[in-house]
């Protein structure tokens, strides 16, 4: 269905911004770990994160890596993390409005 995949990339910004809050990640780790709790495929993070970064809400630098060439790792700014805190404060709200409709929903079916 279409709208599911909408409601996916929706939220995959912030799903980013709460992995790498917890600590820095490249792409394909995000893609990875995103993957495990939303089915999404795995090109679909690299136009959010392109997105975080020219929003200033991340920023980006190379590293290292001993498996191939370096990879780009994302930090969050200063600024994305009070942009995190604030799309989470509005999904909670969201998410219980939403909530509500389908139980009043259920509710009337029975």
């Amino acid at each position: 269905m279409k709208e599911i995949v909408q409601f996916k990339k929706g939220v995959l910004g912030l799903c980013a911004m709460m992995l790498i809050h917890k600590r820095d990640r490249y792409g394909f780790e995000l893609a990875q770990t995103i993957s495990e709790h939303v089915d999404v495929a795995e090109g679909a993070i690299y136009p959010v994160l392109r997105r975080l970064v020219t929003d200033g809400h991340c920023s980006t630098y190379l590293q290292e890596s001993t498996e191939g060439p370096p990879r780009k790792y994302y930090r969050l700014t200063p600024e994305g993390k009070i942009y995190m805190e604030q799309l989470v404060r509005e999904w909670g709200r969201f998410v219980s409005n939403i909530n509500g409709l389908i139980e009043s929903y259920e509710t009337e079916v029975e």
